[in-house]
């Protein structure tokens, strides 16, 4: 605002309600107070949204719907934005600031003119609180002035961060989340939508509920998505995203108070979600994009109340990696000689364990029960041994031996619904050699 501006804005006699005061006579009084009406009706409208103390109501000409056009044709588009209120992402004294991270996004949203809604979700069910329902982001319909254009636009990017903080403040309904449960009702909740449709999901993307529970997950290899992915299609609780353009913020990001994944981590929750939501489907008719958002964190005040607290995903890290080798590819009956054919297989594992930081290794050797039982446990001690020395000499430092003698159980491998193991197999996994790459 210019000081001829301010000025006019303070000249005597001016009120601020909508009823025109007549100047007297006709020295340019009029254009004067036309003008500070102006001055004063954009101030109103730049000011911060929802604030108490504004005189009009910055957000209040989103309320307005915007015609989509009579006929059949495609109407405006409508952005449904999901914010994850969960413990994990709020934290104990300060969350992820979503509203102060997805700047471009939200732009992105304004300059389309879509029609916005707002909520957040939490806890195992779809339940979707919503701070703004159909807010309309057109900046331009009705109002053919470049300047209040401008000024209209910065409202919309500015009110679209107010609804998101404000969803990013509310109490989780429970403890946990069901990122998967969201992303099917803000689907539902586009379903009606003539227009492009658009779910934007601002979420760190650690399910602890539904068929996307990540608790126990390892987060390690392809293998692990896909098994749950099709428990998911299973349980049919994979979301119809059909003709919807999907985006996740945040994936992998939780308080700072949280166990915090690294980065080969994330990038697995990244393909995990791209699974999910059909990714690479070309038959599925969504898309689905992992925004690469950095977002920081934001203080916010301690709760009058004992909020739910959410269980917490360990990335596995208290877990170790096993592979377990067949005793007939490593070791001659009755030997404890290592084969030469075993060192490429061994040199795997080694190679695993070097690019795990701070890992280290550990080797249990057993025996198929065949032998004399008083030297199970000195031939499997010997098995291990001559294992770790193979490790040794591939570069690793922190391996331990174990003899177990026999076996207290045998895995079965993947086969048939109903089927068992034959004699022959079961023997092969009696004479194992487990090796373990211990995270920390």
């Amino acid at each position: 605002m210019s000081p001829t501006d301010t000025a006019a804005v303070r000249a005597p006699g001016h009120h601020r309600a909508s009823g025109h005061r007549r100047a007297p006579g006709r020295r340019g009084g009029a254009p004067l107070l036309a003008g500070a009406l102006t001055v004063v009706l954009m101030a109103g409208l730049t000011s911060a949204c929802g604030g108490g103390s504004a005189p009009l109501d910055a957000c209040g000409w989103m309320k307005d719907p915007v015609d989509g056009g009579a006929g059949p044709g495609p109407g405006p588009g409508h952005t449904v934005v999901l914010v994850d209120a969960s413990a994990s992402v709020r934290g104990t004294t300060a969350g992820r600031d979503y509203a102060g991270g997805i700047g471009a996004l939200l732009s992105a949203v304004v300059e389309r003119k879509d029609t916005v809604s707002v909520g957040s979700f939490s806890g195992d069910s779809a339940q979707i609180t919503w701070t703004a329902k159909d807010r309309s982001a057109d900046w331009v319909t009705h109002n053919d002035n470049a300047i209040n254009q401008k000024k209209r636009k910065q409202q919309a990017a500015e009110c679209l961060g107010g609804f998101v903080t404000k969803a990013q403040g509310a109490a989780p309904h429970s403890s946990g989340s069901n990122v998967l449960a969201a992303v099917t009702a803000g689907a539902a909740a586009l379903k009606s939508v003539r227009g492009p449709r658009r779910l934007l999901v601002l979420t760190d993307g650690l399910s602890t509920a539904g068929c996307a529970d990540l608790r126990a997950a390892a987060f390690r290899d392809k293998r692990e998505i896909n098994a749950i992915a099709r428990v998911c299609t299973a349980r049919d609780e994979t979301p119809d995203l059909k003709g919807v353009a999907l985006t996740l913020a945040g994936l992998g990001q939780p308080a700072t108070d949280q166990p915090a994944p690294t980065a080969a981590q994330r990038s697995w929750l990244n393909r995990l979600w791209r699974t999910l939501c059909g990714a690479g489907k070309t038959d599925s008719g969504a898309s689905c994009t992992v925004a690469p958002t950095a977002i920081g964190t934001v203080d916010h005040p301690r709760p009058h109340q004992q909020l739910p607290q959410d269980p917490v995903v360990r990335y596995a890290n208290d877990r170790p990696e096993t592979y377990q080798l067949p005793g007939a590819a490593l070791f001659d009956t009755s030997s404890s000689t290592v084969r030469r054919q075993a060192l490429p297989l061994l040199n795997d594992v080694a190679v695993s364990a070097r690019t795990t930081p701070g890992s280290r290794v550990a080797v249990y050797g057993y025996v198929d029960p065949r032998g004399r039982p008083d030297n199970n446990q000195q031939l499997s001690q010997a098995r291990a041994d001559a294992v770790r020395k193979v490790l040794t000499g591939l570069g690793l430092t922190r391996v331990t031996a174990y003899g177990r003698g026999l076996p207290t159980g045998c895995a079965t491998p993947q086969r048939a619904a109903g089927s068992r193991m034959t004699a022959a197999e079961r023997l092969q996994c009696d004479r194992r050699v487990d090796i373990e790459i211990i995270r920390k």
